[in-house]
């Protein structure tokens, strides 16, 4: 059969080499699987070349597009050129992609719906030639008005959306979306907000878990104890925690879980539940503790004052330990938690710091990820591009943080670093992985 595309060169401007540029190619697309097979990307020192080369090529393996068809075929929205886009335009080609983002909203929220636009606007320009648009809205941080920024995104074709950012409006967003067979890359960290066709491309608690446990258990940590809030988050982390230490062959000799005030500073009530655990401490090889701010430290600080030896039990922690609280207390030095590498986001952060004068948070690599990944499928997949079974696919996508792949439920997995607790700060001490393969997920 002949091939759909053959080989696709797309310039990626690199900070120190500007007329450098990744090169995929693309042997075969059109198949009896309809697969994509041969991708492959040549790598430059830019964390924007690694977007650039359309996020397909994680790995450098090709990509496989399995499964089966929707009830069908591919259901792929026509673009509704008499309905005018309400909304900030970005880019100039033929697909429309409308990113949803509270814009109007106070404070932080605000700021961080800015830099999501500002991010968009940044991977347009990088990735030459892209062939999508993208319709910037406004969703006030209110579900009402997220609604109703999705139902003028499907009513004006809009074949992918982007955002938002909220847990409550990715809901109302998905309400409309899903009927409408629009699938959504959304911001949310809260997996309640994730179903089939809403993708969460956040950072979620349970790849943290995952992470951590995973490489515990390749150290030789068998046994665990655990102290963990009475909060949503903590839940979703018991829960993967339970599993992850079980698929692992772990046990679990005990878990506390202990009340959060975040009006108070009275840590008083944390003596009791920290204590019970301190008992359990010869027993185990590690002590997970997902919380960070100021209560991890004041749980190590009761755990090291009852003679707990962090020689023998190795204190555990969760991306939020990414704290200078964390760092600045004694008692987690050698400790270990998970996060993304961190080369191409301070690429990325140099660039957006260069285009927009200001230093991006991390949600803005989110951002240029997702408009990537979307310029990168419809120059690679064609009518499939934003199709559930090419979202998905096994081998995932290569970004801004690292490799990652969406799940049928919307969820994610990372492949995320693992970093040790020094004086004052941390170092890599396990290179995230650079793709799914022999990773135990």
């Amino acid at each position: 059969m002949t091939p759909l595309l053959s080989t696709v060169t797309i310039a990626a401007h690199d900070a120190e080499k500007p007329d450098e540029e990744a090169i995929v190619s693309v042997d075969t697309f059109a198949n009896k699987k309809r697969g994509i097979a041969g991708l492959f990307s040549r790598r430059t020192a830019a964390a924007v070349t690694i977007a650039a080369a359309g996020l397909l090529a994680a790995c450098q393996q090709s990509i496989n597009f399995g499964g089966t068809p929707p009830p069908g075929g591919v259901q792929t929205p026509t673009l509704q050129t008499n309905a005018p886009p309400q909304g900030e335009l970005l880019g100039a080609g033929s697909v429309r992609v409308a990113l949803l983002a509270p814009l109007s909203a106070n404070g932080n929220t605000g700021r961080l719906a800015q830099t999501l636009r500002n991010a968009a606007e940044l991977a347009l320009n990088d990735f030459q030639g892209a062939d999508i648009h993208v319709v910037v809205k406004d969703t006030g941080g209110r579900p009402d008005q997220a609604r109703i920024a999705a139902e003028q995104a499907v009513a004006e074709g809009a074949e992918l959306i982007i955002g938002p950012l909220i847990s409550a409006n990715v809901k109302a967003v998905g309400t409309v979306a899903r009927p409408a067979n629009v699938p959504v890359i959304a911001f949310s960290t809260d997996v309640g907000a994730a179903a089939r066709g809403i993708h969460l491309l956040s950072f979620l608690p349970q790849n943290d878990v995952q992470a951590i446990v995973g490489y515990a258990s390749s150290q030789g940590r068998r046994s665990y104890a655990a102290l963990i809030p009475q909060t949503s988050y903590g839940t979703v982390v018991e829960a993967a925690f339970r599993q992850e230490v079980a698929r692992r062959g772990g046990r679990i000799v005990s878990i506390e879980r202990y009340a959060v005030n975040s009006s108070s500073s009275d840590f008083s009530h944390l003596q009791e539940p920290a204590n019970r655990i301190a008992q359990v401490a010869p027993q185990v090889d590690a002590i997970f503790l997902p919380d960070a701010g100021d209560i991890a430290p004041f749980m190590a600080q009761i755990l090291s004052a009852a003679k707990v030896d962090f020689r023998k039990v190795k204190l555990l922690g969760t991306g939020q330990w990414n704290d200078k609280r964390i760092f600045n207390e004694s008692t987690f030095r050698k400790a270990w938690f998970p996060g993304p590498g961190t080369t191409g986001f301070k690429r990325f952060s140099d660039r957006y710091q260069a285009a927009y004068n200001s230093t991006p948070p991390r949600v803005a690599s989110l951002g240029y990820d997702a408009v990537i990944l979307a310029a990168g499928l419809v120059r690679a997949a064609g009518p499939e591009r934003f199709s559930n079974r090419v979202l998905t696919n096994a081998d995932g996508f290569l970004g801004i943080d690292g490799v990652f792949r969406f799940l049928q439920d919307g969820t994610n997995q990372r492949g995320l670093a693992i970093y040790e607790v020094t004086n004052g700060g941390s170092r890599e001490i396990n290179p995230a992985p650079r793709s799914f393969r022999n990773t135990g997920f």
